[in-house]
């Protein structure tokens, strides 16, 4: 879609409907499912919208999805957008209080969900959570051809009672959805604390990744393989949205495994794939990664955090993908702010996380709020339309990180270079200081995986009589080799400046992680404190 085309299509109900009508007979869905072309989409797309007004919801009605990527969470998805409601997209690995507390705080009328997905029956899972929801009025399950539980609604008996509706009462209410209304509520992560509803607005969502998927390179000729959660905006956004908008094929995977990822780009001529750093660690670890033929891909794309050292270099020569972008940008922001693109030299794109998408302006900032000089680090602020207007009812959060200039400030400690490229060094909360001097984690833990027993590592801040607060590390062996943490720290000393040195190195299996995967350094920290 041409950016003048793009401009006039405003919602996600109306960029379906034009693909369709433009590009019917083009692959839009393929996989786990079915396949569906962007004609036979939209029609499934409508039948669910018919399904949703059956069920008496309103414009504005907030719908959740909890389950995993498939062709199905697709069209239920834009069958929900299609009839106006805001779509709330959740976890498939939290656990039912979790969800019943996202549920709760956005009064879902509607739960789409599914009974079995490694091993887990959602609805059952909601209902042993002892939550009291009052405003959740229909639970319909996506899998299976009969009613699990009597309250429940099967997907063939969904679809049939969209039956009763007007096929015309259904393709009003979609074109009349406003691009100024609430197209979905994301939460964020919760890596501070409880995960916070972002709502974001159809022009937002469009706007922004119209311009994303310019710059990426994403293209109608392209094959998406979507690994990462529907429920995050790497996934929901930067997937379906993206390919809606350039006529791309979605391949979606329902759980991330390197084996089915190399098998499906083997078998499905994958061009593009995209997934944050663990993933590409993951892969680049597997052992029957030259045993699939992953020539079609073109294309990768990472993010969402602090890329490691030599990560794009290894993703770039082992895996054969010629071009490579990374990004960076939070819930808060639509999820994009930066992107470096894939035609930037090679060492920005290992190096940075690239310049301000168009439209937004990206600056650094010291305490006061006063920019710092070039190469200076400081607080990363975000200024755009693509910016949240405020959290889901709460003011106050709202307050504390959107100013009266409407600049969001991130939490991310970065620097900008001459020519505007933002490079990620820490989180500021993450941030500690050792007899005066600051001390940002993310520096010694690089310094810490270049060591080859090191697989995983994670520093935090932990007081201490005489300096206030030390460094102390936590590490997850490569597998192969004993770590002894007095020779992790006799080694690290000859490398960063003794304050910088964590004092205390512990070895553990593995480092508390979120459900998107970022380190809870508050759980590091609450272990620490209990020891």
């Amino acid at each position: 879609m041409d950016r003048r085309r793009a401009d006039g299509l405003a919602t996600i109900p109306a960029v379906l409907a034009d693909r369709a009508r433009r590009d019917g007979a083009r692959i839009a869905v393929t996989g786990q499912g079915g396949q569906f072309t962007y004609a036979e989409l939209a029609v499934a797309a409508r039948r669910v919208t018919q399904a949703v007004l059956s069920r008496s919801v309103a414009p504005g009605d907030r719908v959740a999805i909890w389950a995993p990527n498939t062709a199905r969470w697709v069209i239920a998805a834009l069958g929900v957008l299609g009839a106006g409601a805001t779509l709330v997209p959740i976890n498939t690995r939290l656990r039912g209080p979790e969800a019943a507390d996202i549920l709760a705080r956005s009064r879902c009328s509607m739960l789409l969900t599914v009974t079995d997905f490694l091993g887990n029956d959602y609805a059952g899972m909601l209902r042993k959570s002892g939550r009291a929801l009052p405003e959740l009025r229909t639970i319909v399950q996506l899998d299976g051809t009969s009613e699990a539980r009597p309250d429940d609604l099967s997907w063939p008996r969904f679809l049939a009672l969209g039956g009763e509706v007007p096929l015309a009462a259904a393709e009003t209410r979609s074109s009349s959805v406003d691009p100024e209304s609430i197209s979905d509520i994301l939460f964020t992560s919760g890596t501070t604390g409880v995960p916070k509803g972002v709502p974001a607005t159809h022009r937002q969502t469009i706007e922004t990744f119209t311009r994303w998927a310019d710059t990426v390179t994403l293209s109608a000729d392209d094959r998406y393989l979507l690994v990462n959660p529907f429920s995050q905006t790497f996934g929901y956004k930067a997937g379906i949205v993206a390919c809606l908008l350039r006529g791309a094929t979605m391949v979606p995977m329902d759980r991330f495994d390197p084996e089915q990822v190399f098998s499906a780009i083997d078998r499905e001529r994958i061009t593009v794939l995209t997934g944050p750093p663990t993933v590409f660690h993951d892969l680049l670890a597997h052992d029957r990664r030259t045993a699939h033929d992953l020539r079609s891909l073109r294309l990768a794309g990472t993010g969402g955090s602090r890329v490691p050292d030599g990560l794009v270099e290894r993703i770039r020569r082992d895996l054969r993908i010629e071009k490579l972008f990374t990004g960076y940008g939070l819930t808060e922001s639509t999820g994009v702010a930066t992107v470096c693109s894939p035609d930037a030299p090679a060492h920005l794109i290992s190096e940075t996380v690239g310049k301000a998408l168009p439209g937004t302006r990206v600056r650094v900032v010291n305490d006061s709020g006063r920019p710092v000089p070039v190469g200076a680090p400081g607080e990363i602020m975000v200024h755009g339309p693509h910016v949240m207007h405020g959290y889901l009812d709460d003011a106050e959060a709202t307050a504390s990180v959107i100013d009266s200039g409407g600049w969001l400030h991130t939490g991310d400690i970065g620097t900008l270079d001459a020519d505007g490229y933002l490079r990620i060094t820490d989180r500021k909360a993450d941030m500690f200081t050792v007899g005066g001097f600051n001390v940002y984690p993310a520096e010694i833990e690089r310094i810490l995986l270049a060591h080859p027993d090191i697989a995983e590592a994670a520093v935090v801040g932990v007081p201490d009589a005489r300096l206030g607060e030390v460094g102390r590390a936590f590490v997850v062996p490569n597998g192969i080799s004993q770590i002894e943490p007095t020779e992790i720290v006799a080694w690290a000393r000859t490398r960063i400046a003794g304050y910088k040195t964590p004092r205390r190195i512990e070895v553990v299996a593995a480092l508390p992680r979120n459900t998107s995967g970022k380190v809870l350094k508050r759980v590091l920290r609450s272990q620490e404190a209990q020891s």
